[in-house]
């Protein structure tokens, strides 16, 4: 199929983008155009008009800063992916990119692109949510900051107001000395994840596990932080009987129903599978301190 009849502006200012937007509901931004332009060709997606904010100055580059990697709006996967500091950074990036669609996806999709397009089986959300990460907005009353777990409300759902621009992403370092872990179930290598599971932890002296973050995605309408699993796990050497609790805790949170591929029930020992190989990953990778 071809897409419907829409208009295109190319405008090199941010101020104008947001007029832009402002001014027809249903206008849509276009950065990569790997998700938007698909939809467009199958008529899920019917824009008036596309705004392509790739001229706008500002809105490219990477800065690793002491506390967060800032990535901005037009920074491709494959940039995000290959950059030697961020790999120092957080090597934790670099693991889960690999699992993106294709490397051609990955020249021209950008990051921010795929957290505002928000597909709950999307690995980009998983990483934004398990680091605790944030994004920007812009729009006609200036900017905002707007932390993961409120950003991803729903399935293709954001808190971004139709008149914003998500100007740029902030995935926080890993800690000092943790270790961290990334997989997914797929069907095939490139498809979105049917159950994917990210591990972030520390470990003390004693060998008893702190700072424990865990999300999946594939599950729900969303990104999930596990928290009960966290909470069960902080403060455990991990033994089989700690993580048996953890993935017992965690499979209240699939809520995603049977599909044509797989059923809710495999979507549940996909997760419990994941929980424990990426938490033993993740500590295998952790560095003990005091």
């Amino acid at each position: 199929m071809k897409p419907s009849i829409f208009g295109y502006e190319a405008p090199t200012t941010l101020e104008a983008a947001i007029s832009l937007l402002a001014g027809d509901p249903d206008a849509m931004v276009l950065a990569g155009g790997q998700t938007l332009l698909p939809a467009m060709n199958f008529r899920a997606a019917n824009p008036s008009l596309l705004v392509d904010i790739q001229h706008i100055q500002g809105l490219r580059g990477i800065a690793v800063g002491s506390d967060a990697i800032i990535v901005k709006a037009m920074v491709r996967h494959r940039e995000f992916e290959l950059d030697e500091e961020v790999k120092r950074a957080n090597p934790l990036i670099a693991e889960v990119m690999q699992h993106v669609a294709h490397i051609p996806i990955r020249n021209r999709g950008t990051v921010v692109g795929s957290l505002c397009h928000a597909d709950p089986s999307a690995e980009m959300p998983l990483l934004l949510a398990l680091l605790g990460g944030s994004v920007v907005a812009q729009g006609p009353s200036g900017s905002r900051e707007i932390a993961a777990e409120k950003f991803f409300q729903s399935f293709l759902t954001t808190a971004r107001n139709h008149d914003e621009i998500v100007v740029e992403a902030r995935f926080p370092l890993l800690p000092a000395g943790a270790g961290w872990a990334f997989d997914e179930v797929t069907r095939r290598h490139g498809d979105y994840a049917v159950v994917g599971v990210g591990c972030v932890l520390a470990l003390h002296r004693s060998g008893r596990a702190t700072g424990v973050r865990i999300a999946a995605c594939g599950i729900a309408d969303r990104p999930i932080r596990l928290k009960d699993a966290e909470t069960i796990l902080n403060g455990t050497t991990l033994g089989p009987l700690d993580l048996d609790a953890a993935v017992a805790a965690s499979l209240v949170a699939v809520t995603q129903p049977d599909d044509t591929n797989v059923s809710q029930s495999y979507r549940r020992r996909a997760l419990g599978t994941l929980i424990r190989r990426m938490v033993a990953r993740a500590a295998q990778r952790a560095e003990t301190v005091a």
